[in-house]
């Protein structure tokens, strides 16, 4: 579609609005209140499994199941199913937080996780699309502006940036021209395989997407742009 935003306003009248696309609120309190009944349910299972241990003297862990049968009936049922639903209910509320909210308007799009947003002006911003459980928006220089994580119907982003009038891919456009990242292949500076080294180390690590980003970063300076595929990576050159 094209990128004129004069053209956008006419096909869609509210384009001079944001759009954003996020959980609804239905949706993030059925998330919560899904994760409070798991840790309600679990420690119930936990209560009953106490009481179970503690008739089988030969099995191990006799402290713990013989202090949590010890509370008596009802306490113990309620407390358990109360402490687990709140467990739960603040799991359910850290995952949503967590997930990344896409706000596009006419002069720019906002990337929103855990309370910090991003602004990519809309002149820097090529083309948009999903690229598997990714958003990606691309630059001019079809090097990746943002690669991030993001959970959000596939269908509501392609409306959401089209109804602005950006362009959107169904696929990665370059993603034919992605190879897998050799160590110390004759094919890439010293350099650069020192950061994909750096990179490929962190993947093995859970919790480490800020360093991976770093890293993207780093890479894309040397005209490289990186996607990782089940704990590989892929690289392509930009096309300057």
């Amino acid at each position: 579609m094209t990128g004129d935003p004069a053209v956008a306003k006419e096909l869609n009248p509210k384009s001079g609005e944001s759009t954003e696309v996020s959980e609804p609120l239905w949706g993030q309190v059925l998330v919560c209140l899904v994760f409070a009944l798991i840790g309600a349910g679990l420690l119930w299972l936990v209560k009953v499994i106490a009481k179970w241990v503690v008739t089988l003297p030969w099995a191990p862990m006799q402290g713990p199941a013989k202090l949590v049968s010890s509370i008596p009936e009802p306490g113990l049922t309620i407390g358990a199913i109360a402490l687990g639903g709140l467990v739960g209910l603040i799991a359910g509320i850290l995952v949503k937080f967590s997930e990344l909210s896409v706000t596009v308007s006419d002069t720019a799009v906002l990337l929103t996780r855990k309370g910090e947003s991003k602004e990519y002006p809309r002149a820097d911003i090529a083309m948009a699309f999903r690229d598997g459980k990714q958003l990606v928006l691309l630059g001019h220089g079809t090097e990746e502006l943002a690669r991030e994580d993001c959970d959000q119907d596939r269908q509501r982003l392609a409306d959401a940036f089209t109804g602005h009038g950006y362009a959107w891919a169904e696929e990665d456009p370059h993603k034919a021209e992605f190879q897998l990242w050799v160590a110390d292949s004759s094919q890439l500076p010293a350099q650069a395989h020192a950061l994909f080294k750096a990179r490929q180390a962190f993947l093995k690590k859970p919790g480490s997407q800020e360093e991976l980003q770093e890293l993207r970063r780093d890479l894309q300076r040397l005209d490289l742009v990186v996607r990782d595929r089940n704990k590989s990576q892929y690289w392509r050159r930009l096309n300057r």
